[in-house]
């Protein structure tokens, strides 16, 4: 499984998103231009350009016609995917973590992090299918959480809202009123700041990474822990397998340990956990620091991770990785 190397971004990776027919990847950096790349060869097919900041997340809908992105410029911008054309600005007063599309691409929630005396907070938008009908406000507004709102996703039927970050605690929300349906507890819970979440393909679980070096899995509907996945470095990205029982962590160390750790190449890997066993069945190496973005092709054949060194390395997996057996 040789990687395909893909350089265009110039600084760290924050964020992979393939489209839904998987064949497109696209990635935000700090390097205010998120980008789109073929994703069977890793050519790139063209760059988004207009943000004034770090971009931190985007997404695409499901007709691969509109990216969301959100960035530290304080705003979060819709964009035609073809021409590159901005369609959108909403503004905010402080800078956008998260993007994600409802099903049917209608709705739109993104989180806005705490900043002077601001709270962080989770809005969702209405997303107009003519961009000139396009308006700004938001249909809901939630606040509660303390620090920062790393991944607010959509759960079931677009019916909750479901947010992390850095008060450890996954919250389920009602989308419609708005109020808070669930929190995962102290000690099912995270110990440290949770940095990812990825919803399985169907819906009815999802993933969470965290700081406190483990990657949870629960139940969509009851909040319920299913399993936990440790390892020894926190973990800034998890992924799920469209198509095997496979879970991948990504991460690394804190800043502070750089100086003191290995120099030696690659070090940092993907790891892959059996999802059901919680076993640790093998790893990727190549990054030459923590591994900031990681995303699954839908079709489950191809995986691509995005480091702090600027690039994405894209993996297409051999034949005797379907026949992995414990």
């Amino acid at each position: 499984m040789r990687p395909i190397l893909m350089k265009g971004h110039e600084r760290p990776l924050t964020f992979l998103k393939y489209n839904n027919d998987g064949d497109l990847l696209f990635s935000c950096a700090k390097d205010h231009n998120p980008t789109v790349w073929f994703a069977d060869n890793g050519e790139r097919l063209g760059t988004y350009r207009g943000h004034n900041g770090a971009v931190w997340c985007c997404d695409v809908s499901r007709d691969s016609g509109r990216l969301i992105t959100g960035s530290a410029d304080q705003t979060v911008k819709l964009w035609n995917v073809q021409t590159g054309q901005q369609l959108f600005t909403f503004n905010f007063d402080s800078p956008a973590r998260s993007v994600d599309f409802s099903v049917g691409d209608k709705l739109a929630v993104i989180t806005s992090d705490p900043f002077m005396e601001l709270t962080s907070a989770i809005h969702v938008k209405r997303i107009a299918r003519d961009p000139a009908d396009q308006t700004g406000e938001s249909v809901l507004v939630l606040k509660g959480p303390q620090g920062r709102i790393n991944r607010a996703v959509w759960g079931p039927l677009n019916r909750t809202i479901i947010s992390g970050g850095e008060d450890a605690v996954i919250r389920i929300w009602d989308a419609e009123t708005g109020k808070l349906l669930q929190e995962s507890d102290k000690e099912s819970g995270h110990k440290k700041t949770i940095t990812s979440l990825v919803k399985s393909a169907d819906g009815s679980h999802f993933l969470s990474g965290s700081l406190d070096k483990s990657a949870r899995l629960w139940d969509t509907r009851t909040l319920t822990l299913i399993k936990t996945y440790v390892t020894e470095r926190p973990v800034n990205a998890v992924a799920m397998s469209p198509l095997l029982d496979h879970v991948v962590l990504g991460g690394g160390q804190d800043a502070s340990a750089v100086t003191t750790t290995d120099h030696r190449a690659g070090k940092f890997e993907a790891k892959f956990y059996d999802k059901i066993l919680q076993e640790e069945i093998g790893g990727v190496k190549g990054h030459f620091g923590p591994i900031n973005a990681l995303a699954f092709n839908p079709d489950g054949k191809s995986f691509s991770s995005g480091g702090e060194d600027g690039y994405v390395r894209l993996h297409h997996f051999d034949q005797d990785y379907f026949n992995i057996k414990l």
